[in-house]
């Protein structure tokens, strides 16, 4: 049961996550924010996560930046020592005229690379720097390597969407479970 509960009440956010990596990419999300819904259900979706957030909170930078913080910690609580998991994912994905990729190191070690490309200060009801700063808050929290780069494309949803996919679709492959290696952990170290 890879499954974790996550909440996070300061004065400026109240947030509940609930993320089990072994579903089927339903998702029920509510932050306020359009765009981020989006992103999250488009995670989920193509992650094959069952995903639920509930958000409210007093800024959009908040709430954007804590539910990428609360769903990354839910996250490390799931990958939990890393035992009997590939580790590593990798995935590239078109939309329309946007290429993608993403690399993703679920080791214990927090880094965040992205270049998304973006030109505008907004995507729909959300600012450029959030979705920025969102992807960089989800690495952080969940101690994870995540290199996130539109290889090219000129419609600025679509190149956030590509990117999106490309992150569930490498989360995906380094959340599963190999059989060859058991419950042991993925490292040469013996921990990560």
């Amino acid at each position: 049961m890879r499954k974790a509960k996550v909440e996070r009440k300061t004065k400026e956010v109240d947030i509940t996550v609930e993320l089990d990596v072994d579903g089927k990419g339903n998702a029920d999300v509510e932050t306020g924010i359009k765009f981020l819904d989006h992103i999250l259900v488009t995670l989920a979706k193509h992650g094959l996560f069952d995903l639920k957030v509930k958000s409210g909170g007093d800024l959009k930078h908040h709430v954007s930046e804590d539910v990428a913080l609360v769903l990354g910690e839910a996250l490390r609580k799931v990958v939990a020592g890393g035992k009997g998991i590939k580790r590593f994912g990798s995935a590239y994905v078109p939309m329309d005229e946007s290429l993608a990729r993403a690399a993703v190191d679920l080791g214990g070690r927090a880094y965040s690379i992205r270049n998304l490309r973006l030109m505008q200060p907004q995507i729909e009801d959300m600012k450029t720097e959030d979705i920025e700063h969102f992807f960089d808050s989800l690495a952080q929290a969940s101690k994870a390597n995540m290199h996130i780069t539109v290889v090219y494309g000129s419609n600025e949803h679509h190149k956030v969407e590509a990117a999106v996919k490309a992150l569930a679709l490498a989360l995906r492959q380094a959340l599963t479970v190999e059989p060859r290696i058991g419950d042991e952990v993925p490292s040469a170290k013996g921990v990560l």
